[in-house]
């Protein structure tokens, strides 16, 4: 279930030959590159969505952005997620992926989408409501406070 192009990207699965481009995103967890990228295969493998490599239409690597599957306060949901290169953020590059994506959980069949977004993260908060998203309750994740954004689809 890839996203559908949209005006300025394109979506893929990633591989192991993105170790490069993927090592150039924050993706704020403790995962190298290498791991990183074998996460999101077995997600593809288990669940059939993960997070797809985000490039424009000329093949210049943005980041990442896609649905994995998360634990919050004990329950299973679906969550959006995205990452921007640093040098290519504030270009709406984020907004215009993420609504991809939530469109292509939509269509999917997804019912209930969010996003965990750490408190001083402003900009992916940003994204999340431009999506749709709204907070929902906050929690503590992998270490730290950590709010919930959400929304049915």
């Amino acid at each position: 279930m890839l996203p559908a192009p949209t005006r300025r990207l394109r979506f893929r699965e990633m591989t192991r030959a993105d170790q490069a481009d993927i090592a150039r995103l924050d993706t704020g967890g403790s995962r190298g590159p290498a791991d990183w990228i074998e996460w999101n295969l077995g997600n593809y493998a288990e669940h059939g969505f993960g997070l797809w490599v985000v490039e424009t239409h000329d093949g210049d690597f943005i980041g990442d952005c896609g649905l994995t599957m998360q634990e919050v306060d004990g329950d299973w949901l679906v969550e959006a997620g995205w990452h921007v290169r640093p040098d290519a953020r504030r270009m709406g590059y984020a907004s215009e992926s993420a609504a991809a994506v939530r469109d292509a959980a939509a269509e999917s069949g997804i019912s209930h989408l969010i996003a965990i977004i750490r408190p001083h993260n402003i900009a992916s908060q940003g994204v999340a409501a431009k999506i749709g998203l709204r907070l929902e309750r906050e929690v503590h994740k992998n270490g730290g406070p950590a709010l919930v954004f959400g929304a049915d689809l």
